[in-house]
């Protein structure tokens, strides 16, 4: 298979949304917390009481909602007296908090902001009626999640018998109770919006909401545009990326990958502008920028989409470089340097560094005297199982197709010290054809003595095979695609000549 030279460069590590299990503390001796829960305590620091009859012991967690996943903030063994405690000597940021009772089989949510001194009583037979004392967020909460448990009962029922309907009537009827009963959910929610602007609830709303466009039904190509530029100017409405409570909710990342994933052009130019603009957004929310900052750089760090190591690029030079993410260890930041160092030279557009190795016989071949239409540059190792089945496949298409539109092929070995079975598959294959190239051990030397960038460094060679296409001024114009992207890539780029 490929044969990787660097570690895995996924931010994960970062510890965004890792899980950090913690010893949970025992509760016994701190009973006299649940009889005096809001005894005076410092601005620095919270204390949340759990108490539920169904445990007599066990561990619960205390966790907050980012997306899809549940991270664990603090750990408490539940004492006989069915209470568990969670406290710390800091301020938890605001957001949605998730109780998780011994045995992880029952949750439940909570808001938690300003007030950081709360009693939680729940049953986790009636979970709906679970008391959060000490928090008037919460009463605002359960009173949201009774409305729309019965509005949504109520407009379910509403489309099972529209489905079931059996005259035109009926069909109106049922339709009408459903519209009315979803109109009315969401004045429910607009009202909160309007009157209670600074709630979590206000904030989580606005997470969820999605901008209505102004043309129902596109009927023209520009009918389709607006609906686009509308959405687009109109996606982040309500929502403030100086409020750090959003990061702590199941809606913020999802509206957050969906906005630069599928909404925003996926052209490096565009996506820098847009996040240079919110990161600037959340200076004076160090939460929000940190989370912004860290996400970015996650995403653009190994982009699925070619081209978009542009972005990851500039987020190391004007961002991490200049010490702004203070917050990373050592080793996350030499994970994040030595990924940049690896892209910063062999961006889309950018002119491709030249190589001087040496071909089989002990003459050195430049890849700038390698003159064609376009240059396939292939770093490869003939014991590598993956490149077995790549390398036939590209002569192949070479033979048949690129050869003859004067298409050359740069081929490099990736493991000097497999000379002999380099020659002998380049025989054995019949692709004499290439210019077939190694770096001796003293050209390495000289390269390393000097403190230049080696060829993996230059073209990120983390595995094989890795392709680079260049155009006829060397410029780089496709990189780490298969052949057949290869292909349709350049078949394509004839084809607008044709045209």
């Amino acid at each position: 298979m490929k044969k990787a030279y660097l570690l895995s460069f996924s931010l994960a590590l970062i510890g965004l949304c890792a899980i950090a299990q913690k010893k949970p503390r025992a509760t016994q001796n701190k009973e006299n917390h649940t009889a005096n829960v809001f005894s005076p305590k410092k601005d620095s620091s919270f204390l949340i009481t759990l108490k539920s009859k169904n445990f007599k012991e066990g561990i619960a967690y205390l966790c907050y909602r980012m997306g899809e996943k549940l991270n664990v903030e603090d750990s408490a063994a539940v004492n006989g007296k069915g209470i568990a405690i969670f406290e710390g000597n800091r301020r938890l940021p605001g957001g949605i908090y998730t109780v998780v009772f011994p045995g992880k089989n029952h949750t439940a949510d909570f808001f938690l902001d300003k007030e950081q001194e709360i009693l939680i009583e729940a049953d986790t037979a009636d979970l709906i009626n679970m008391k959060v004392i000490g928090s008037p967020e919460n009463k605002l909460f359960y009173e949201y999640q009774k409305f729309v448990g019965e509005k949504g009962t109520l407009m379910q029922n509403e489309k099972m018998a529209y489905i079931t309907s059996s005259t035109k009537a009926d069909s109106v009827l049922h339709e009408e109770k459903y519209l009315q009963y979803n109109k009315e959910l969401t004045a429910y929610r607009e009202n909160i919006i309007k009157n209670q602007p600074e709630s979590m609830m206000a904030v989580m709303l606005n997470a969820m909401k999605e901008p209505e466009l102004p043309i129902k039904k596109a009927k023209s190509r520009q009918d389709t545009l607006d609906n686009y530029h509308y959405y687009k100017k109109h996606y982040w409405d309500g929502v403030t990326f100086m409020d750090e409570r959003i990061i702590r909710t199941p809606f913020f990342m999802p509206k957050l990958e969906q906005y630069y994933r599928d909404i925003l052009p996926q052209i490096p130019d565009s996506l820098i502008q847009d996040i240079d603009y919110k990161l600037l957004l959340a200076r004076t929310c160090p939460e929000m920028f940190k989370f912004l900052l860290n996400w970015v750089t996650d995403e653009y760090l190994n982009p699925k989409i070619m081209g978009l190591d542009a972005v990851f690029v500039h987020l190391f030079e004007k961002y991490h470089s200049k010490g702004i993410s203070s917050w990373l260890n050592e080793k996350q930041m030499e994970t994040i340097s030595r990924r940049a160092y690896m892209q910063m030279s062999n961006l889309i557009g950018a002119t491709a560094a030249n190589l001087e190795m040496m071909d089989s016989t002990g003459k050195t071949k430049e890849l700038y005297s390698v003159a064609g239409d376009y240059t396939l540059v292939v770093f490869w190792d003939p014991t590598c199982g993956h490149c077995k089945e790549e390398i036939p496949r590209i002569d192949s298409i070479y033979q048949a197709s690129w050869k003859k539109r004067n298409v050359k092929i740069y081929a490099v070995l990736t493991e000097p010290d497999k000379k002999t079975e380099w020659v002998n598959y380049i025989k054995e294959h019949k692709i004499g054809a290439w210019t077939h190239v190694y770096q001796t051990k003293e050209q390495e030397k000289s390269i390393t003595d000097s403190g230049r960038p080696g060829f993996r460094q230059l073209y990120d060679v983390i595995s094989t095979p890795t392709l680079f296409l260049l155009d006829k001024d060397k410029r780089i114009v496709g990189k780490k695609l298969s052949w057949q992207q290869l292909d349709d890539f350049l078949q394509t780029k004839w084809n607008e000549k044709k045209g």
